[in-house]
């Protein structure tokens, strides 16, 4: 049996052998161990190691890889705590996180890919950093995934005759995919999610934006720098092998009305309040999500009918790197279930020590604390439910968290969005964006490689974020 369709049938026959076990999703985090992290951290070692010690064999069977690991949790959860615990798990995992996850993902990946930034854009220090700059101020519009997608191809196309061009994704990935979105709901799910739980649309941009511009400035000078002197050292750079003598502008710009489309239907999904929701085994899905859902798949098949012949192939565009992030995050997504539950037990879990940590010993949250430690697991763990986590730690409150604990609620925030950036994983737009350099034949920074350049970059400007206003 091929074992990437191991896991769907694997369900599949549990749905049909137990009845439906209502909460069966509601995995209590207070009765696991530590270990039960184990088969999350072999996901994240396979993502890191296995590229650079077998990567043929990563190449071909990342997928069965992915798989392996889910079932490396699934199989012992459901022999300890019963199948209709591990189906529930499962199922509730697929249909309230990773099915909402793919499908908005491939709607922006779509209709990004069908809009073409047409004329020779020469990638010099200064266009580079225009182009992330303009990218950052997309990031809170549309957000970080939608703005990667649309901006990364012109970033690329504009490098194309240049020898080292690496770094140029690594710091678009820095500013575009997560620092840029740190200032409306809209810009990244984690501020979306406080949204949705009573922070008001404006709070962030009022109490994040001296953090945001000096972390945006900072980066952008550094790269400018970084840049200048890569690009000199090339001299006389060779002819563009994809010239393109037009005036600049957009083919395939009708592709806006579907991005636009997108940003109103996930807003509309978190406004609209019904009362109608189906349950599956356990899980609750609301009316909402179902129409969003069901109106991104439209969307996905819309632009693929409007665009103009030719414009996706201008693009390049390919359905590969979009298969990887899907095979890949599926075994993130399930693995990472129960790392989120003992999380979320807080001092009943095997990670109290956590929930202490961000404590003082007047009992009063420590700002510099909620920023590190959100910010951290959000580098590998999903930055939306880590961002809850502490918000709830933190009391959950929406009116104080504005107010009295302003700074505390901006330290989750700013930790949350932008350490986001720390590892390939750490927000979705990170592993597109790689993927894509990849298929355009960008030789990028292993995992561990990447984290050597957000280490030296990105952590020395959290420091000082720290001690300016998290303090």
């Amino acid at each position: 049996m091929n074992p990437d369709r191991l896991l769907p049938r694997l369900v599949a026959g549990l749905a049909l052998g137990l009845p439906l076990i209502a909460h069966a999703n509601e995995m209590q985090g207070s009765s696991l161990a530590a270990w039960w992290g184990l088969p999350f951290a072999g996901m994240l070692l396979s993502i890191a190691i296995l590229p650079l010690v077998a990567p043929a064999l990563w190449h071909h069977h990342f997928g069965k890889i992915a798989v392996g690991w889910a079932l490396a949790f699934l199989l012992p959860f459901a022999a300890q705590f019963g199948a209709g615990a591990a189906t529930g798990a499962l199922v509730h995992t697929l249909l309230s996180e990773y099915i909402p996850f793919i499908i908005l993902l491939v709607a922006l990946f779509t209709a990004a890919g069908g809009i073409y930034v047409r004329g020779n854009l020469h990638g010099s220090p200064g266009v580079n950093v225009a182009i992330m700059a303009v990218g950052s101020l997309l990031a809170s519009v549309m957000g970080t995934t939608g703005a990667s997608m649309l901006m990364i191809r012109p970033l690329i196309r504009a490098n194309d005759s240049r020898r080292h061009t690496a770094h140029v994704v690594v710091f678009f990935i820095f500013t575009v995919s997560n620092a840029g979105g740190s200032l409306t709901p809209l810009g990244d799910p984690p501020l979306f999610l406080g949204f949705l739980k009573g922070v008001d649309f404006f709070w962030t941009a009022q109490h994040l934006f001296p953090e945001t511009l000096f972390l945006l400035a900072a980066l952008l000078a550094i790269f400018y720098a970084l840049d200048t002197y890569w690009y000199r050292k090339e001299g006389e750079l060779p002819l563009d092998p994809t010239p393109d003598t037009h005036r600049l502008g957009l083919e395939g710009a009708i592709n806006l009305l579907p991005l636009a489309a997108v940003m109103a239907l996930v807003l509309l999904s978190g406004l609209w309040k019904s009362g109608v929701s189906f349950h599956i085994m356990g899980t609750e899905v609301g009316l909402p999500q179902i129409v969003r859902d069901l109106a991104l798949v439209g969307v996905t098949l819309v632009s693929l009918a409007i665009t103009p012949k030719g414009v996706r192939a201008k693009n390049q565009f390919s359905w590969g790197p979009m298969q990887e992030v899907a095979k890949l995050f599926l075994g993130i997504f399930v693995t990472m279930v129960p790392v989120l539950a003992m999380l979320k037990a807080g001092e009943h879990g095997a990670f109290a020590a956590v929930a202490r940590a961000v404590t003082g010993a007047d009992g009063q949250p420590l700002p510099w604390a909620y920023f590190w430690f959100s910010g951290v697991l959000s580098s590998f763990l999903d930055n939306a439910p880590t961002y809850l986590v502490f918000f709830n730690l933190a009391g959950g409150e929406p009116a104080v968290l504005m107010t009295t604990l302003a700074t505390t609620l901006a330290a989750i925030s700013a930790g949350s969005v932008f350490m986001g950036a720390n590892s390939y994983i750490g927000n979705a737009p990170n592993f597109m964006v790689k993927a894509i350099a990849e298929d355009r034949g960008i030789r990028m920074p292993s995992f561990f490689g990447y984290m050597l350049w957000s280490g030296s970059v990105l952590l020395p400007l959290f420091v000082v974020e720290t001690f300016i206003w998290f303090r």
